[in-house]
């Protein structure tokens, strides 16, 4: 049994969709495999087929059903903001405490590798106490940081890569998952990146067309896993 914690730098980076691309080659090598996304917002429950929860069961071949959301997703809400603020909205809160004993739960009851995707970005609020980076340092597994290509991105992913490491927190790997209409080549943005991870190998994922997920940097990302 193993887990993964999927963060990045901000929301609409990739996550998801590199989640989903190891999901389906640990999937197709054999391997057991299975995902949490505990906290969704902007999660609009008349148009799901698009939500993040959908794309990770899909990619795990389960049913699209309430019951298999709810499975994987059990804190959803409707407005596209950070969690605390989100679920103000609706007039609840995430329980940290029992977001933190759902994740444990998955990764103990996990036969093979169990990722645990995280909400927008490492330092976004979950509830008026607590943020991402203390979700993922009281669950303390290997980190797969998804970083963009956009303009900015090194001074982000050297910021995360400082919060994280000052909480020492392990980072497996860091995936460049190149962002629309990139300022610079992929290439030279992983190699930038590369000359402060510290050791840690930065894997340059391109955009892919209509959802593809078959790319050799996904057999790159997961030997690191």
């Amino acid at each position: 049994m193993s887990a993964v914690f999927v963060t990045s730098t901000g929301t609409d980076i990739g996550k998801t969709f590199i989640t989903a691309g190891l999901i389906r080659l640990l999937r197709d090598q054999g391997a057991a495999v299975d995902a949490r996304k505990p906290v969704v917002s902007g999660y609009d429950p008349s148009v799901v087929t698009t939500s993040d929860p959908v794309v990770l069961l899909e990619a795990l071949g389960r049913p699209v059903s309430a019951d298999e959301i709810e499975r994987i997703a059990p804190w959803r809400y409707r407005a596209p903001l950070s969690p605390d603020l989100a679920a103000v909205r609706e007039g609840r809160r995430v329980d940290f405490d029992a977001l933190v004993t759902f994740s444990r739960t998955a990764i103990n009851s996990s036969k093979g590798t169990m990722f645990i995707e995280g909400v927008g970005g490492i330092m976004v609020p979950i509830d008026e106490r607590h943020t991402v980076l203390d979700w993922m340092t009281v669950l303390r597994i290997p980190v797969l940081l998804v970083v963009g290509s956009y303009l900015g991105t090194m001074s982000h992913t050297l910021t995360a890569l400082h919060v994280l490491s000052q909480r020492k927190l392990e980072i497996a790997v860091i995936a460049v998952s190149e962002s629309e209409r990139s300022a610079v080549p992929l290439d030279e943005t992983v190699g930038s990146i590369a000359h402060f991870s510290d050791g840690i190998d930065v894997i340059g994922l391109p955009r892919l067309p209509g959802g593809l997920t078959d790319h050799p940097a996904f057999a790159e990302i997961a030997r690191h896993l």
